[in-house]
């Protein structure tokens, strides 16, 4: 049965990483990869559970005199259904619950116009100078919103900018770098982060501390290697008549300013609450709410049906956070049935340095999914006590592999460009091909993965 969830579980990766030479959306293989494990799962549980979960299970019968009745396998079912599921689910939605309202927030933004308080102010037409200056825009709006939203913000900016082709996709293939580089120093800048934030594994103040220089330089280097290729300056822009023009530019920015300010909060107040991040991320939300249907009725604008919240969260990309569910679930019996386990055991005894392993997980990151392989690493690992020592500190809250972990695998998923959600986005909107990503970015983007490692253990060394 075990060998079953190997083959099922790779065989479903590869749906995913060949979606669109398959025809198919990774969200449907995601969705059916998780379920169809669950299923697989809960019919061996008879010969799974005993031998995994040990103690646990014992416990559970314990707790449970009136299963004790029951058929072996059906013991081990009540354990799958009352125990992993419940467990599994619960922290898994916390992750999607933060997303939602991240991404509603996001939404409710953009269809305010909000973004144009940055987009405005890019007048330059030179074209290195505009490729810095999206590199760095880039970088610091996807650690405060997310890199998915913000590649989105940046590529549609970027056909306001950029007629050519050939050329846009150099400035989009460099936005796919700075996203990703951008989200891994930040605890709501990516998916992977959030993960690991949400889950205990890193705080705020380290990731600040120790992952920030190491993404700055692993999009520096980059966009120096991209600047040679660039020379002259780009034709003016034609003007872009503004969409709900009825809306001023106060209130515009009024409600870009919220909406960034909540996002912001969202860590403080897991920092003074304690509460999990989605608690904060919903209460934003709330606020961002009310505040937005007090307005709207109190200038009865007609014309505002359109931006009242009800209506923007249908925009919200829910097949991303039902791709999400389905591969966090798949995730999920891997760790359950033990395999997590058995691979962190031959990594230790194979490599036994975290910083290799790290690096290799990262790379693995770019053929991969870095959701999927982030929550089997966390499923891996368990987290050390504070008084852990020797090999096993690295492993701690705040430890070495954690702190390096959230930069290889956000950083690491742009070597290949379905390495990230970044990079599929990318695809998606301006259709870049996954051979010409290859030739011209992959290995830039290894390069400053490679510098960005480099750094972070210099700052070990040195503080």
């Amino acid at each position: 049965m075990i060998t079953a969830l190997i083959i099922i579980f790779i065989i479903g990766y590869l749906a995913i990483a060949l979606e669109h030479p398959l025809r198919v959306d990774k969200t449907a293989s995601a969705l059916l990869l998780g379920m169809l494990m669950w299923i697989i799962y809960a019919m061996g549980a008879e010969s799974i559970v005993p031998q995994v979960a040990g103690a646990k299970f014992s416990n559970f019968l314990q707790d449970h005199p009136d299963v004790l009745s029951h058929s072996k396998h059906m013991q081990a079912l009540e354990y799958v259904l009352n125990v992993d599921i419940i467990e599994h689910l619960g922290d898994i939605m916390q992750t999607l619950l933060f997303l939602i309202g991240a991404m509603t927030i996001v939404e409710m933004i953009d269809v305010h116009g909000g973004f144009r308080v940055i987009t405005d102010h890019i007048n330059t037409r030179k074209k290195v100078q505009l490729l810095w200056v999206i590199g760095f825009i880039t970088f610091i709006m996807s650690a405060i919103l997310d890199n998915l939203t913000t590649t989105i913000v940046m590529l549609m900016l970027l056909r306001k900018l950029i007629t050519q082709k050939e050329e846009r996709w150099l400035y989009a293939g460099t936005i796919v770098i700075a996203a990703n580089s951008g989200g891994a120093w930040s605890p709501i800048g990516d998916v992977t982060t959030i993960m690991l934030w949400v889950n205990g594994n890193i705080t705020a103040p380290s990731l600040l501390s120790y992952v920030l220089l190491p993404s700055l330089v692993s999009m520096i280097v980059p966009l120096i290697l991209i600047s040679r290729r660039l020379k002259g300056d780009l034709p003016p822009r034609d003007t872009v008549v503004e969409k709900n023009s009825f809306i001023t530019s106060g209130q515009r920015n009024a409600i870009f300013w919220l909406g960034v300010s909540g996002l912001i909060f969202v860590p403080v107040f897991k920092t003074v609450t304690h509460l999990p991040p989605f608690v904060g991320m919903l209460f934003v939300l709330g606020a961002l709410w009310v505040f937005t249907e007090i307005f709207y009725n109190s200038k009865m604008l007609e014309q505002a049906k359109e931006l009242r919240l009800p209506k923007v969260i249908s925009r919200v990309d829910m097949p991303s956070i039902l791709f999400f569910l389905g591969i966090l679930m798949a995730v999920a019996v891997l760790q359950s049935t033990g395999i997590l386990s058995a691979t962190a055991r031959f990594l230790n005894d194979e490599i036994h340095n975290v910083t290799l392993i790290a690096s290799v997980l990262g790379v693995l990151s770019s053929v991969v999914d870095n959701v999927p392989l982030v929550a089997a690493v966390i499923g891996m690992y368990p987290i050390q006590s504070p008084d852990a020592v020797g090999y096993a500190a690295n492993f701690m809250c705040d430890g070495l592999f954690w702190e390096l972990m959230s930069y290889c695998a956000g950083v690491g998923g742009s070597i290949l460009i379905i390495g990230s959600a970044a990079g599929v986005i990318s695809m998606g909107i301006e259709k870049i091909s996954f051979g010409w990503y290859l030739k011209n970015f992959s290995w830039i983007a290894f390069v400053g993965y490679i510098c960005g490692i480099g750094v972070y253990m210099a700052e070990k060394l040195l503080f």
